[in-house]
């Protein structure tokens, strides 16, 4: 299996991996990842695939967002969203392209990486919960657990405050759960 750069010629295999990958919520996802490209073209980040006999199995975005931090704004990156299809999960490809990308971004100069996700996976590439260490969620439909930081060499401690997602996030409503009981 091969961790690579995302290229113009995957852009249908990575639709059908979210797809695949979110179920329900793959077609919201796979929108959400087509809309995100257009960030990363213009430099707000990057995108790795898994690829393996030729297939794209898996993939992940690390997109620009901001922290609202008493100083100024500041450039940050969310790892969202992570898919890999499902007669792939638990061998170890999702757990390759977070680790490709936290290699990247730990060269950069790039402070902090957030993400919304489940922390017993995550926590073991070093993610902590965000509010612990001074961070606040952009929105409150995000579960406590789930709101998660990495803090890379460039990160400074006057950096706190709260992540502000990108627009694409708010624009598909791929941010926190939706109570639909209300």
């Amino acid at each position: 299996m091969e961790v690579r750069e995302e290229r113009l010629g995957d852009v249908d295999a990575v639709r059908d991996v979210h797809l695949r990958a979110f179920g329900d919520h793959g077609g919201v996802v796979a929108d959400l990842v087509e809309t995100l490209r257009d960030g990363i073209r213009s430099g707000g980040g990057f995108a790795l695939v898994a690829e393996d006999a030729g297939q794209v199995v898996g993939h992940v975005a690390f997109t620009r967002s901001l922290l609202d931090a008493p100083r100024r704004l500041v450039d940050v990156r969310v790892l969202s969203p992570l898919g890999v299809l499902p007669e792939r999960q638990r061998l170890g490809i999702g757990s390759a392209l977070v680790r490709a990308g936290l290699a990247a971004l730990g060269r950069g100069e790039i402070p902090l990486l957030f993400l919304e996700g489940d922390p017993s996976y995550y926590s073991r590439f070093g993610f902590a919960p965000g509010a612990e260490l001074g961070f606040r969620k952009p929105s409150l439909r995000i579960p406590d657990a789930a709101f998660q930081v990495i803090r890379f060499p460039a990160y400074e401690p006057w950096m706190t405050g709260t992540l502000v997602y990108s627009e694409p996030f708010w624009r598909h409503d791929a941010v926190g759960l939706r109570d639909l009981d209300a």
